[in-house]
């Protein structure tokens, strides 16, 4: 596996940008989502894509996330490490800045399946003999972690069997950003979850939703005064 990761490793990847590009980034309405997930259910890497789906992680937080840094008992997880792939090398790393170091809670049906999974592991585990010494939430037989890319390749290749608009795995994270948006969730906690560096640049990255934002305000002001009437 991989070691700890020198300094220029954080340059390779790419920086942020403050602007939304439409013709990279998409997201799915809800139901698509759902239409996603229930038609994979019963995928092994189910699991994983929720988590993405349901906490807006980060491929590469995914990838390095450790059964130490989840509670299911108290429904959160700590966002504390990621697994970079440099030309295809697995590379543990800090994360990029400390705002991306962060607790998410999680919603039931997530800690469910979470549960399922940790117990179809243990169960896989003690059928083998074989020792996992990672301890990586989302692994191969060996306990060796899944590689990023063939957590985007399996996504793909699903999704290439579904009748649903093509996004991209990292697309997932928008759509979760986007639908905790469009349901009034304060924008500082919607920040907070996908680990963004200040609100204003959730918001800025998001702004396309902010029309819809701008009537339900209204909406709810108007009923609050003037009833429904």
């Amino acid at each position: 596996m991989s070691g700890t990761m020198p300094p220029s490793v954080a340059d390779l990847a790419a920086a942020p940008t403050t602007r939304r590009n439409s013709r990279t980034m998409s997201e799915w309405p809800s139901d698509a989502l759902r239409a996603f997930l229930d038609a994979i259910s019963d995928h092994y890497l189910y699991p994983l894509y929720l988590l993405a789906a349901t906490t807006g992680m980060r491929r590469a937080e995914i990838a390095g996330l450790v059964w130490r840094n989840v509670d299911l008992d108290t429904a959160r997880l700590t966002v504390s490490q990621q697994l970079l792939s440099v030309e295809y090398k697995l590379i543990e790393s800090d994360l990029k800045t400390p705002t991306s170091r962060r607790t998410i809670d999680l919603d039931p049906h997530t800690v469910a399946q979470l549960r399922l999974h940790r117990r179809r592991q243990l169960e896989d585990r003690m059928a083998t003999g074989r020792r996992h010494n990672g301890g990586y939430v989302f692994a191969k037989s060996d306990g060796s972690p899944i590689h990023p890319d063939l957590i985007s390749q399996t996504f793909e290749r699903l999704l290439a069997k579904i009748d649903l608009p093509r996004i991209r795995l990292h697309d997932l994270r928008h759509t979760h950003a986007t639908i905790l948006l469009q349901q009034g969730v304060n924008p500082k906690v919607v920040s907070e979850r996908l680990g963004h560096a200040s609100v204003s640049f959730t918001m800025d990255v998001y702004q396309h939703v902010l029309p819809g934002m701008q009537a339900q305000a209204a909406a709810t002001f108007g009923t609050a005064i003037f009833g429904d009437s």
